[in-house]
């Protein structure tokens, strides 16, 4: 009979009023690893929390070891992580970045998981394991979206922990680095490490045994993994419709450039980079994290000042001819996990969509009739009308992400720049945000570039690839012969 290693028993919490877990039990054996699951908001995070120790509840959680009730180590790994700079204050902003002059006041990434360790040859197995030894004495603020979370996971990994708590843990990640991380946990799971991991109904990882299913705070099913069957996923948001778009009338190359190459001091991330986007074409940008998509988009998005330097023309205008920023940013709809992570949380939902309006990362002026009315239909859409006055601190990771991309559609911008913007989000909701992308396409031929490490999110609409490796970019044809894109493997002129 197998022992009982972690029993939650009626575990019960609230949040500013609301029931966030209602009463939950279970028990969690020996060699036994969960995964929960359930749409946005269904209180995932609160039970994660919950058995972490970082969130208040009544009734208890008890673990046990050889049938002796213990303290273990526990390690929770969030799904997004705040940085700090050497004087332990969070003070970064989004930009900062991408500007090579304000990184001294950034640990690097050995000075930063070194700190409180001594594990020398942990350090440097966890490194190579994960692929970042050559990044050692690289500041954190110029590591990548997917390198800090290989950071973060390495960090928690060090402590040697009884139980280890992921909060989707996976994404941010390439393929390869996903496939690495799961072959780790599952070595350590065989060892006797406890794996709560919160993720996808649809990418359930090997390791795991048990799948517990949240809905509305409550536990719905908690079965074996080859008892669980994932629910279909719904396809629009709403039975509203879509808000009022209008067609882009802009014509011509919304991008071009020629021969970028970007360097951080000894870095060089970009080297010759050559790239045309014309209006109404959608393009998917890829690469394995570290190489570069980041600092490119940064190039267009008009956030990288080494953009002056270069040989780059955004809606037909040369950078550095006196054109403002502001006018470059006015035409672009922006997410990213790097302005998620910057973006003020103590913004409400509505202010944090007008702001869209104004590229600013709150709302700092007054909307007229028509920018309330177009903040309020998105709302709608999105079915967040019920907290669009609390603050995004307030707010399930999915809330604040649908949230962030309402902002990015609100003025109907001419190019739609959308740097992994699933992150976050449920599979059902994955599955609408991408036929909401096809539909807005078809509608207005807005122009697009979409990143994603996991290819069945590429939108339909897709009709080109720009792919970086070690910094050099190759572009690609997309052909719908088949319901999955397929690349040519020629390269085409991108001219």
């Amino acid at each position: 009979m197998k022992q009982a290693s972690i029993i939650v028993n009626n575990i019960t919490a609230k949040q500013f009023g609301k029931t966030v877990l209602n009463n939950i039990s279970f028990t969690i054996h020996e060699q036994e690893q969960l995964a929960i699951m359930g749409p946005g908001g269904s209180g995932k995070t609160s039970l994660a929390k919950a058995i972490a120790g970082l969130l208040f509840t009544a009734g208890t959680v008890q673990f046990f070891k050889n049938n002796t009730a213990y303290k273990p180590l526990i390690t929770y790994v969030a799904q997004l992580e705040t940085l700090k700079n050497l004087s332990n204050v969070t003070d970064f902003y989004y930009q900062q970045r991408f500007n090579s002059t304000e990184n001294e006041d950034s640990l690097t990434l050995l000075q930063e998981l070194s700190r409180d360790n001594d594990h020398t040859n942990d350090i440097q197995y966890w490194l190579e394991t994960f692929a970042l030894n050559h990044r050692t004495n690289t500041p954190l603020l110029q590591l990548s979206n997917g390198e800090l979370k290989k950071m973060q996971l390495i960090k928690h990994l060090l402590k040697r922990p009884d139980v280890l708590i992921l909060d989707n843990a996976f994404v941010g990640l390439d393929v390869n680095s996903r496939e690495q991380l799961e072959i780790q946990l599952s070595s350590l799971a065989q060892k006797g490490l406890h794996i709560i991991s919160i993720c996808s109904e649809h990418q359930v990882p090997a390791y795991v045994t048990h799948v517990a299913v949240m809905q509305d705070g409550n536990l719905q099913q908690l079965v074996t993994k080859n008892k669980f069957v994932p629910a279909p996923a719904k396809q629009e948001f709403s039975t509203t419709g879509m808000p009022a778009l209008q067609p882009v009338k802009y014509e011509g190359a919304v991008i071009e450039m020629h021969n970028v190459s970007i360097r951080y001091g000894q870095t060089q991330i970009l080297q010759q980079v050559n790239w045309k986007v014309k209006s109404g074409e959608c393009w998917a940008l890829k690469g394995p994290n570290g190489a570069g998509k980041s600092t490119l988009l940064s190039l267009v998005t008009a956030d990288n000042p080494q953009a002056y330097s270069q040989n780059i023309s955004l809606f037909g205008k040369r950078r550095g001819t006196g054109e403002s920023i502001w006018d470059i940013k006015s035409k672009i709809g922006f997410v990213s996990p790097e302005l998620h992570k910057y973006f003020d949380i103590t913004t409400t939902g509505y202010n944090a969509i007008g702001s869209g309006f104004f590229d600013t990362m709150g709302l700092f002026r007054q909307l007229n009739a028509e920018q309330h009315k177009a903040v309020t239909a998105w709302l709608q859409y999105f079915n967040l009308t019920s907290v669009q006055h609390k603050s995004l601190s307030l707010l399930s990771a999915s809330e604040q992400r649908l949230i962030l991309i309402a902002r990015a559609l609100v003025k109907n911008p001419v190019l739609l720049v959308l740097d992994e913007p699933t992150q976050g989000l449920d599979d059902e909701q994955v599955a609408r945000l991408i036929n909401l992308l096809n539909t807005i396409h078809a509608a207005t031929k807005v122009s697009m570039v979409f990143t994603s490490h996991y290819a069945a999110e590429t939108p339909a609409c897709v009709s080109h690839v720009i792919e970086l490796k070690s910094g050099k970019a190759y572009s690609y044809r997309v052909t719908t012969e088949s319901k999955q894109h397929e690349l040519l493997k020629e390269h085409i002129p991108t001219y």
